[in-house]
């Protein structure tokens, strides 16, 4: 019996990115996320992706999102630009691992985030640097690199991040080869994310919004995968040839930046959700990257939760078949 493994992006250049003393997007939320999964052992079954380093061929990928001018705004942000773009390049490895059959799925805990990223480049001069702490959409680079290396005709994207998906919605908002799906808040940064924004052009119907009312738990945010997401792909005829998920982890509860109230079981089905979608249409293949979760405690548990649900579906699809 042979079992597809899942993976896992982790650099220490992710942890030595810093965006200033007291900063919510710190660097001891990886080393929360570090210290939970060697203590639960789940890091020594999970395959280690290392990130690709090449500047030149993670900015050739940027640039299918990106503009040279907003690139050139990063570099000049100096040292700090380094685990900006190996970021990028972690999740470019792992769409690399996943599309070439070497693991099934894969968890990028990488930073900065990405989601909010636009084109109009980071201020790199003061405690607030980025939009939303983004500076490169690495689930829209991965996305599109996914599509032009690999013949990726149609790729999902789900976002169950507090904030909106402001960037990811902006990338491929008239592109129907992308299906955008948001739960968020509507009441806090970066203030979008309504429902009747739902893509143009060819791109209408394939970005879809779902807002969630402050103190929103498990209940509200499954029923709005449920009830609105399956509907929607099935509607459109959508069959994914790969899953690619924003997972931000300030819907939690007790975060410090957000208000709902979602547990850690409700991420386990989610992610469970979406693994049978990906079943369904992609050969189970899944990526998921790290976007917001402000407590580090909580945001360890949760992304453990999600983990390991990731890694123990691999081992149950593959004895099944």
């Amino acid at each position: 019996m042979y079992i597809v493994p899942s993976g896992l992006v982790f650099d220490e250049s992710y942890i030595n990115h810093s965006l200033g003393p007291g900063h919510p997007e710190s660097p001891e939320r990886l080393r929360a996320i570090r210290k939970i999964l060697n203590n639960n052992g789940i890091i020594k079954e999970l395959i280690d992706i290392n990130p690709i380093s090449d500047r030149d061929f993670i900015t050739e990928a940027i640039l299918r999102i990106h503009s040279g001018s907003h690139i050139k705004s990063v570099i000049e942000c100096g040292q700090m630009a380094e685990p900006i773009f190996l970021a990028v390049g972690g999740v470019l490895a792992a769409v690399d691992a996943v599309m070439t059959d070497k693991i099934n799925n894969c968890f990028c805990a990488v930073r900065p985030p990405g989601h909010h990223a636009h084109n109009h480049g980071p201020h790199c001069d003061g405690w607030f640097q980025g939009e939303g702490f983004c500076f490169f959409n690495n689930l829209a680079v991965a996305a599109r690199y996914a599509q032009t290396i690999y013949n990726c005709e149609r790729v999902l994207i789900v976002d169950w991040d507090f904030h909106h998906g402001n960037g990811t919605e902006w990338a491929f908002y008239d592109d129907p080869s992308v299906f955008f799906f948001s739960t968020h808040s509507l009441h806090t940064y970066p203030m979008t994310g309504f429902p009747n924004r739902t893509g143009e052009a060819k791109g209408r119907g394939y970005n879809l919004n779902v807002p969630l009312r402050p103190g929103a738990g498990d209940k509200e945010i499954i029923t709005a995968w449920q009830r609105q997401l399956l509907p929607a792909l099935e509607k459109q005829n959508f069959k994914p040839d790969l899953i690619l998920i924003s997972a931000g982890f300030d819907s939690r509860k007790d975060d410090y930046l957000g208000n709902f109230t979602i547990s850690d079981k409700g991420f386990t089905r989610l992610t469970e959700i979406t693994l049978q979608l990906a079943d369904t249409y992609c050969r189970g293949r899944v990526i998921s990257l790290l976007e917001g979760g402000y407590n580090p405690a909580g945001l360890a548990r949760a992304v453990y939760a999600h983990l390991k649900s990731m890694y123990i579906h691999c081992k149950v699809e593959n004895i099944v078949a």
